[in-house]
């Protein structure tokens, strides 16, 4: 990874750039899933916390819950969830056009004040060609996608994982980019694309 590589992680398709991180512990809750897969899903976000080096809480003083992950089959589903436009202002609205687009996800975040991410709503349409992926896969994809505000395009033609010996790891230079933004030292949230040349220095790719 070369320092051309970073700012693509984190700008938007409107040419904005935007890293921000969590500056809360995560609460995680998750639906739709069954029993061993909810401790593969939680397994998966907890390790990429702690390599992060952030951490974890059993409940969130003012959302209670702060990581919200749904899982299902079809966008349509979603109609039948109360309170979705309360959680995600406009997503009933969006579901047309993630059903035309066949998306196999949409993530939305909320910001604190200071722009950290202080809230995380994951929704995960489980097709088909989805369902035959491992869920350690799915679970490890995922948990890196929501601990940093990375851009719509970062892993669309890369993924960030590797198989190592069979098994799902993050990529090493995604690995180091997380950490280095998880760097007390550097803002929690940064729209500067500048700041992209501070992760590379601190991700030990340089």
């Amino acid at each position: 990874m070369t320092p051309d590589d970073i700012p693509p992680l984190f700008t938007r398709t409107d040419g904005s750039f935007l890293c921000a991180r969590w500056g809360r512990p995560i609460v995680p809750v998750i639906f739709g899933v069954e029993a061993q897969t909810l401790g593969v899903l939680k397994g998966a976000i907890e390790a990429v916390v702690a390599m992060a080096g952030h951490k974890m809480a059993e409940t969130d003083p003012e959302l209670g819950a702060n990581l919200m992950m749904f899982f299902f089959r079809d966008w349509d589903e979603l109609a039948a969830l109360s309170d979705l436009d309360r959680m995600v202002p406009g997503i009933a609205g969006m579901i047309p056009d993630l059903v035309a687009s066949e998306a196999h996800h949409y993530r939305h975040f909320r910001f604190d004040k200071a722009g950290a991410i202080k809230a995380c709503f994951v929704f995960v349409r489980m097709s088909p060609a989805l369902a035959e992926v491992s869920a350690e896969t799915i679970a490890l994809t995922q948990a890196v996608q929501m601990i940093l505000s990375w851009s719509e395009a970062a892993f669309a033609s890369a993924s960030p994982l590797a198989l190592l010996d069979g098994a799902a790891v993050i990529r090493p230079e995604i690995a180091d980019v997380i950490r280095a933004a998880y760097d007390p030292v550097l803002p929690p949230a940064s729209h500067d694309p500048a700041h992209a040349l501070r992760l590379f220095a601190r991700s030990g790719q340089s």
